[in-house]
């Protein structure tokens, strides 16, 4: 592959990652996508409801369109510092492989076919491009829902991008469900009405008997409390505190029973005219999955190999549970390998991308196969 597309690929995923696009506020980024797009002369280029920018890349017939997908947000704050570090081998900088080099990769596609000789001639239908919001934190995949709500089953299938993750062909949805769990007290002084109960208190109790629940390794299920807040100062009793709660199985029974358990711990924790304790369901990625021996995971798995990968067929949570829980075809793939993903240390790995692009562009031209 001629460096000077390698070079383009990533100063383009660089230009995507210098500017912010937390979860709900990717509007900037959004823009910049659809200013490329007209750049680009791409066809009935529109943005939705949700914020996902579409363009449509004209195939020679009339076969069912693919539709080729990369989320737009990250995890990080907007005041979050975006400096990238670069070299030879490697460029680091948060956001860079998840997913600004995934949405670069949707250009890709676009000058490959292009330039290619036999490209456009051997797409009997159309290529949609879609940048979409919403993937990251309690985004909840309401972008992709817009997407699949649009296309449905008349798009051939599904192709999800990733920065990284090279390798990987994600074909199962893994099960999430998230709460916010809410403590309130009447609070009081600390010194001055010692005795009364703190919010900050009794929902730690509530973590200490969530983190006891016993989890099965199979099938694979979690539990995290990632964020704790609550209270005014050091010397009040807490009146409130909240925490947000991630559950995750690989299997929907087990998570449904899962998130009965955390019901009923919240629950049995609420004491009237002393403490309410309540737990409000704030996002949720359904199941869903494609056999391994689907042609789709087969596909992406040769396409892997033809170009010294090895594949791993893999469970995930991505945008491609929003299909793969409707029965639609569906799978994740990655550009490139990296690492520290949803950290300031985040990097990607330059050399292998060749190799994950070449991978891209084969699956493009063998899904109407």
């Amino acid at each position: 592959m001629d460096s000077s597309l390698i070079d383009r690929i990533l100063d383009l995923a660089v230009s995507i990652q210098q500017i912010p696009a937390p979860t709900f506020n990717e509007a900037r980024r959004a823009a910049f996508v659809y200013d490329r797009f007209c750049e680009e002369r791409l066809l009935d280029i529109t943005q939705d409801a949700a914020g996902n920018v579409y363009a449509r890349l004209p195939g020679q017939g009339s076969a069912a369109p693919l539709v080729v997908s990369a989320h737009l947000d990250t995890v990080f704050p907007h005041e979050t510092e975006l400096a990238i570090t670069r070299s030879q081998n490697k460029i680091a900088g948060p956001g860079i492989g998840d997913n600004s080099l995934g949405v670069a990769g949707l250009f890709y596609l676009v000058w490959a076919l292009r330039s290619s000789q036999t490209g456009l001639a051997q797409l009997p239908g159309d290529l949609w491009l879609v940048a979409n919001t919403g993937e990251e934190g309690l985004g909840d995949l309401v972008g992709m829902r817009h997407v699949v709500d649009r296309f449905g089953a008349q798009a051939r299938a599904y192709l999800i991008l990733e920065g990284m993750a090279l390798g990987q062909v994600y074909h199962r949805g893994l099960g999430v469900r998230r709460y916010r769990i809410d403590a309130h007290t009447t609070g009081g002084h600390s010194w001055v009405d010692f005795g009364r109960p703190s919010a900050v208190h009794e929902l730690a109790s509530v973590i200490n008997r969530l983190a006891a629940i016993w989890l099965p390794q199979e099938p694979r299920t979690s539990l995290n409390v990632g964020v704790f807040s609550g209270g005014t100062s050091i010397n009040t009793i807490a009146a409130q505190a909240y925490c947000l709660l991630d559950l995750r199985s690989e299997d929907r029974k087990t998570l449904d029973a899962l998130a009965a358990d955390v019901v009923a711990i919240v629950q049995a924790a609420n004491h009237p005219g002393k403490v309410a304790v309540s737990a409000s369901l704030v996002g949720q990625r359904p199941v869903g999955a494609l056999p391994a021996s689907h042609p789709l995971v087969s596909l992406a798995a040769r396409c892997l190999e033809a170009h010294g990968i090895q594949p791993y067929p893999n469970i995930g949570s991505t945008d491609a549970n929003l299909p793969l829980s409707r029965g639609l075809p569906a799978v994740c793939i990655g550009l490139t390998t990296g690492g520290g993903a949803h950290t300031t240390g985040e990097f990607i790995d330059i050399r292998p991308l060749h190799q994950g692009l070449a991978q891209l562009l084969d699956f493009v031209r063998l899904v109407y196969s």
